[in-house]
């Protein structure tokens, strides 16, 4: 293996909820490699400011990743725009509500879901779907996948769901040598946890438990997904990759 397995040259990557956060820092290190980096979500001008950063090599198609229509347009823009799609980065996702399942509404669970699940499914289906030999699905999970939060079920819910959800595509898209994985983060710093992460007490307990001893940012991010996009992880399917600071290892 050498530096040319990670290359990305000639790929063109899909990238939902690309306008701020993770979403942005993974669509940066796609386009860091050389990919042309498709940015997807609900508002063009964070959309903007993320192709601002890459450049000549990003594309911007707002859409709405829980309306089917937006996405089978979307599939058919990207298509016709570059004749291919290579890789697929699901990452629109909405973050916890921090309430008992008492307090949760249905409206609660219904958003959450059809975002989380819903919205992975409609992407995978279609945009996935078109998506040839050699390419490769990644399906942002979160350490919340992998165990409980507190007052996070539905949240916790929806990213259990996307990790079986990728364990069961990848063995349908084996055949198709269409590898399926998830990424899941720990706790990455972003305009969304930024005041989460800054609270006395929830900040504090999360940072405690880290063992690298600092949250994640979204340039953390960007080795994970361009590895799962990449040649390098040719052999690579059905997994979940944690990228926590060693958080759920205790």
């Amino acid at each position: 293996m050498d530096t040319h397995d990670f290359d990305l040259t000639g790929k063109v990557c899909i990238v939902t909820g690309a306008g701020r956060g993770i979403g942005r820092g993974m669509a940066e290190g796609l386009g860091r490699h050389g990919a042309s980096v498709v940015l997807t979500g609900r508002t063009r001008a964070t959309l903007e400011e993320t192709a601002a950063i890459i450049g000549e090599r990003a594309w911007v198609f707002p859409a709405d990743v829980t309306k089917e229509p937006d996405i089978i347009a979307l599939r058919d823009a990207v298509l016709a725009q570059f004749g291919r799609i290579d890789v697929l980065v699901n990452n629109a996702g909405v973050n916890p509500i921090l309430k008992t399942i008492e307090k949760t509404t249905l409206e609660d669970w219904n958003h959450i879901l059809d975002v989380n699940l819903t919205g992975l499914f409609l992407c995978c289906k279609y945009l996935g779907g078109a998506i040839g030999e050699g390419g490769s699905v990644i399906n942002v999970s979160s350490i919340a996948g992998h165990g409980g939060l507190l007052r996070s079920t539905p949240y916790c819910a929806s990213k259990g769901g996307v990790e079986l959800f990728t364990k069961a595509l990848a063995l349908d898209w084996a055949k198709r040598g269409v590898r399926v994985n998830a990424l899941a983060p720990g706790w990455v710093d972003t305009d969304l946890t930024h005041g989460f992460l800054g609270h006395d007490v929830h900040g504090k307990r999360s940072l405690e438990r880290t063992p690298l001893g600092r949250f994640g940012t979204p340039r953390d991010m960007a080795g994970g997904v361009v590895f799962l996009a990449s040649d390098a992880s040719a052999f690579v399917t059905g997994h979940s990759l944690v990228i926590d600071g060693g958080w759920g290892v205790e």
